[in-house]
């Protein structure tokens, strides 16, 4: 075979035993993920039965491009905002799981006598779960609109922030064999860099390209256009350092805040599942039964480490955050796996030469069972709560069962806090934003002008090159400098109703600003122009021109600002005008056990065709109908005597276990089946003189009642199709029925 037809061979193969193997797995009802790896280990390289794939580099680069799917879907579906809120309760759990792990790592490389760094880089392998496995597995079993994947969904994203950070950590200890601490935090702060980088330039770009092609944009142009944002962001992230998933994430996320967010999500679900498919199909290939035998001690080892280790500290850190036993239990039961960042840490330890090369084979097979068992831990949480509900003391599981999380108190900020907290949110984006500009002049501007502007004076070329920086800088300067929105409020307030010494905090953290916003016309300056009287009358100058621009400036900045607010609320307002109910529900009841779900009622549905008084929603489910949308029409808060027809739109209240039963029961609480009807068929036959039809019209022999229909009648040239009732058929007229065998005969 032609070597460029090899990919289109490899290819074929991997999605025939896929999609073979998947049939086998869903008739069995098993999770269809299981189902990949299977179809992966058939076709890979350590089990000869099937024919092998003759490029796998080429299949793993595909791979590649299904975790960039997968986490790009996540992104889609888990905001900014949605990460922001479970913000808290996502550091706590991911903090906690990572120091239990890291620490139980160790221990129990010591205990292996592996060395001093392959403990170390133990402890980093075990800590992570496998986000696109969780995703994969939400998503088959039909968990991710459930609350408690909210908060996995954070911690798995914060994890995934740490596994950059450790990366860098690893990597220098392994070179220097000592804690670089200078090295993590610079590693930090370049990571939170160019996330807020994104986040505000994106969030200001992104919305408003989408709002201005609205009106030409189809569905062909929005796939494109998001699938190219996505794979632009990609190439960013890995151009700054971080991985190929952190950018798809960041692209989702960013995607996410738009109208167009859940369209997105919907017409990216087949590529995703197409190339997604390719990965874990990669995955089961890199299973290695020699492998698993040789090394069966360690793995086995490593394995109960992970699947009780993970689920005993997720659990504790979701605790911890304030969430009740249920959402912990169940979150600390789907993290129960290790996956795609141990490879890459395993992976650098063997680069390094700090670990000994049967490590990674190990590792990678650990990953894979845990894997495999990673549908059943979900399933399993479940039936493990219950049990702890039935075994637990009264009062200890009470107590661990309350939801503690801060939204639900409410508790009023004092005017300070909300200040020190809007000063932040203001001074944190500008600075960002500011030092971006620097960098790309100093990285871009500079070889620019040298390169085009050629017969310019050295001098000429550096003073064009600090107005230009500076004329951009100038709106984020004033942006910065000059107080707006709820900022000016609070300063305002706090400012009247304090004493004159009680004003020196207000005072200093005006002039922090002003002293910034000097020292970046003062950076601008000095690194373009040599120090001096003359760089000192250069800078005395461009400051008062920066008063004058900050003024020309002012609309400018705030229609910058402006823009940027109403991209992020762009959405909740669009929600909040087409779904008052549900946002003022999640909105007013955060922190309670409240799940608010839209569900559709299907036709089989026991109570489908009953008024709602008939059908035991509280009783016997826990929920309560609060809206219900039948096409255009909307009704909320319907009444008692209000229908339930097939194909509504149902807005279902409930604590999580009550919708979720409802939920269930909507699938599976389907009403008797009808008795079996004859069959019905097609026949044409040729009236006689004996026939029951022959001399009479429809109205006069009433076919229905018989259970058969006349359709068509020929006579001579010509055809009549659905004849009038009164219409008298005669001897040779060729006539259509449809009905029963049985009945056709009577006419015949």
């Amino acid at each position: 075979m032609d070597e460029n037809l090899n990919l289109v061979r490899d290819l074929a193969l991997i999605f025939i035993s896929a999609g073979i193997i998947t049939l086998i797995f869903k008739a069995l009802k098993q999770p269809l993920i299981l189902g990949y790896i299977v179809a992966g280990f058939l076709v890979g390289p350590h089990f000869g039965l099937f024919p092998n794939l003759t490029n796998p580099e080429t299949v793993e680069q595909w791979s590649e491009i299904g975790i960039i799917f997968l986490l790009f879907a996540l992104g889609l579906e888990f905001s900014f905002k949605k990460l922001l809120k479970v913000g808290s309760s996502a550091l706590i759990t991911a903090g906690t799981i990572f120091a239990g792990m890291f620490v139980t790592g160790m221990m129990v490389g010591g205990a292996m006598g592996w060395s001093h760094m392959e403990r170390i880089f133990l402890g980093g392998m075990l800590s992570m779960s496998s986000t696109t496995i969780i995703i994969k597995a939400f998503d088959d079993l039909g968990l991710k609109g459930m609350p408690f994947t909210n908060v996995v969904f954070g911690t798995l994203v914060v994890e995934d922030l740490l596994a950059v950070i450790l990366m860098v950590l690893l990597s220098t200890m392994a070179v220097s064999q000592q804690f670089a601490g200078g090295e993590m935090v610079m590693a930090l702060l370049k990571l939170l860099f160019f996330l807020i980088l994104w986040f505000v330039v994106g969030m200001y770009l992104i919305p408003t390209l989408f709002k201005r092609g609205r009106q030409v944009m189809n569905e062909e142009m929005l796939v494109i256009l998001s699938v190219g944002l996505c794979f632009g962001m990609v190439a960013l992230a890995t151009a700054a350092g971080f991985s190929s998933a952190l950018g798809a994430f960041v692209m989702g996320s960013l995607l996410a805040e738009t109208l167009e967010g859940e369209h997105i999500s919907h017409s990216i679900k087949n590529i995703k599942d197409l190339f997604g498919a390719i990965f874990f199909v990669s995955v089961g290939m890199m299973v290695d039964p020699a492998i698993i035998v040789q090394y069966w001690q360690p793995i086995l080892i490593l394995i109960i480490v992970v699947v009780i280790g993970i689920p005993l500290f997720a659990t504790s850190g979701v605790l911890m955050a304030g969430q009740g036993l249920h959402s912990a239990v169940r979150s600390g039961f789907s993290m129960a796996q290790i996956g795609e960042f141990a490879f890459i840490i395993a992976s650098l330890g063997k680069s390094l030469g700090v670990m000994a090369d049967y490590i990674y084979p190990v590792v990678v097979a650990v990953s894979v069972i845990t894997t495999f068992t990673t549908p059943y831990f979900i399933k399993l949480s479940e039936p493990f709560y219950c049990m702890l509900s039935r075994k637990m003391h009264p009062k200890l599981f009470a107590s661990l069962s309350e939801v503690r999380a801060s939204g639900r108190s409410q508790a009023r900020e004092s005017q300070w806090r909300k200040l020190i907290k809007a000063y932040l949110i203001r001074m944190i984006p500008y600075n960002v934003m500011l030092v971006a500009v620097l960098l790309a002049s100093n990285m871009f501007l500079d070889t620019f002008a040298k390169n085009h502007f050629v017969n310019l004076a050295p001098g000429i070329i550096n003073l064009i090159c600090a107005l230009v920086t500076l004329l951009v800088m100038s709106p984020l300067l004033y942006g910065m400098v000059i107080a707006a929105g709820n900022y000016k409020e609070l300063y305002d307030s706090i400012w009247a109703g304090s004493s004159a010494a009680g004003r020196g905090p207000l005072i200093a953290m005006s002039a922090l600003k002003i002293f910034l916003a000097v020292a970046y016309v003062v950076t601008v300056v000095s690194h373009y122009f040599k120090p001096g009287i003359g760089i000192v009358i250069l800078i005395a100058s461009l400051a008062a021109a920066m008063f004058i621009l900050l003024r020309i400036f002012n609309k400018r900045s705030s229609t910058l600002e402006s823009r940027f607010v109403e991209n992020i609320r762009q959405k909740d307002d669009y929600q909040r005008k087409t779904a008052p109910v549900t946002t003022s529900i999640r909105e007013k009841m955060s922190g309670h056990d409240i799940c608010v779900e839209s569900l559709k009622v299907s036709s089989d549905f026991r109570y489908t065709g009953r008024q709602l008084r008939e059908i035991p929603l509280r009783r016997d489910f826990g929920v309560n109908i609060v809206k219900i949308t039948r096409g255009k029409k909307i009704i909320n808060i319907p009444s008692a005597s209000e229908y339930l027809f097939p194909a509504d739109e149902i807005l279902v209240v409930g604590t999580l276990d009550s919708v979720s039963a409802f939920k269930k029961a909507l699938d599976e609480d389907v009403a008797p089946a009808p008795a079996p009807t004859a069959p019905v068929e097609v026949e044409s036959f040729t009236l006689g003189e004996d026939s029951l039809l022959t001399g009479k019209s429809l109205k006069m022999v009433d076919m229905r009642n018989s259970g058969c229909m006349l359709i068509g009648l020929e006579r001579g040239e010509e055809s009549f199709m659905n004849p009038e009732p009164d219409m008298i058929m005669q001897v040779g007229d060729i006539i259509w029925i449809v009905g029963s065998p049985e009945a056709i005969k009577l006419y015949k």
